[in-house]
């Protein structure tokens, strides 16, 4: 009798034929649900704390889930990329293509609706992608599992040196503090304070010089899905993995003490913390998906999964077109149509307004099901 653990990997087959590990896609689309939940609240001025960034130095839920997503682009990598290392310059073509057309969507989100060049931000989620996307999977084609660990580690290493030892040019010494770290710096001449998220306090969560241990939360993920495809026993990969993830995690609440925990400036104890729990998070998804067979409520998010930059970016864009309608009100000021409709619709049944706010992102984020799982029924997956 074959047991559970010694079954060959299942895989999702779609219309088209394509086989897909079914445990990616829903982790990716449990992730990008979780992105367009914190993205669109009912009102940004009242949201739960679990659903807000740390303000700075710590970590909530929230900040978990950005590296969730790079993560899971670096597990994609290995199932995308590994039959076409011999493909050459034709295959490298398409990467810089496909990193190309994500970095001028997120800019063009940027640049919308004001289109003012003076004043648009360079950098955001969808560049950060683009470029973690290129880095990791040329790494991924030129460098064996070996010597991506080491460039893993002489990035974290490097970065936590450069970041607490180099004097920053104005300021005189090394600090972590917003806007006088070294990062800060870095944006603020080269890209200019008027181009970056924070102009006032001149620093961007997205900045160049974190987008290097943001490498790193790819290659992560090219790692584990390395593990993955190889051809071990189910049981031995799953347990490698949660013991890996574990000592990962633990490894980011320790170096917490010398390089605090810090999503804006993607710290070297971040992304093993964070790495390490969505290690786990893959593990447990697989496991549950992929190994004993559990469908119930998966096929939704495997919906968002399998369309994740479209959501991520129609969700950014649909808000900011419906703030250009406007809707006169009874004492003749005008809003836009978004917060109309939350008003009018959503925010009266609730006395507290925080249960409003996620009444709204809630709402929003089942608009999206509905949509994509018509979608996914109807085999309809656009390609970034």
């Amino acid at each position: 009798m074959q047991s559970s653990l010694s079954k060959p990997q299942p895989t999702l087959q779609n219309k088209s034929g394509t086989n897909r590990l079914l445990s990616l896609d829903f982790f990716r689309g449990l992730t990008v649900a979780a992105m367009v939940l914190v993205n669109n609240p009912g009102d940004w001025s009242h949201i739960y704390a679990p659903l807000e960034h740390a303000p700075w130095n710590g970590w909530t839920p929230t900040d978990l889930i950005f590296p969730f997503f790079l993560f899971i682009v670096g597990v994609s990598i290995t199932f995308a990329l590994d039959g076409k290392k011999k493909e050459g310059k034709g295959v490298i073509g398409k990467i810089v293509r496909r990193s190309a057309t994500l970095f001028l969507l997120g800019f063009f989100l940027n640049f919308f609706p004001k289109f003012d060049l003076t004043t648009v931000r360079i950098f955001g989620v969808l560049q950060r992608i683009a470029l973690v996307y290129l880095v990791c999977s040329l790494i991924f084609l030129k460098t064996t599992p070996r010597q991506q660990v080491s460039i893993s580690c002489g990035l974290l290493v490097g970065y936590w040196l450069l970041m607490t030892l180099v004097p920053v040019p104005g300021v005189g010494f090394a600090n972590l503090e917003p806007a006088t770290n070294l990062a800060a710096w870095l944006d603020k001449t080269i890209i200019t304070p008027a181009h970056v998220y924070k102009p006032a306090k001149v620093w961007d969560p997205e900045g160049l010089l974190s987008t290097l241990p943001a490498v790193v939360t790819g290659l992560i993920g090219i790692q584990t899905g390395t593990w993955l495809r190889n051809t071990r026993p189910v049981a031995e990969k799953i347990a490698w993995l949660f013991a890996a993830g574990c000592l990962m995690t633990l490894g980011g609440l320790i170096w917490d003490g010398l390089f605090p925990i810090n999503k804006a400036l993607w710290t070297s104890s971040y992304v093993l913390l964070a790495g390490g729990l969505a290690m786990l998070g893959l593990a447990l998804c697989y496991w549950l998906i992929d190994v004993q067979g559990y469908r119930r409520g998966v096929l939704p998010f495997v919906a968002f999964g399998v369309n994740a930059i479209t959501v991520f970016f129609l969700s950014g864009l649909i808000p900011r077109i419906l703030n250009l309608i406007h809707i006169a009100q009874p004492d003749g000021s005008e809003i836009g149509s978004k917060e109309y409709l939350y008003r009018t619709f959503i925010a009266p049944p609730f006395a507290d307004p925080k249960d409003a706010s996620l009444a709204g992102a809630l709402t929003f984020v089942l608009l999206w099901f509905g949509i994509l799982w018509w979608m996914f029924r109807k085999n309809v997956i656009i390609k970034v």
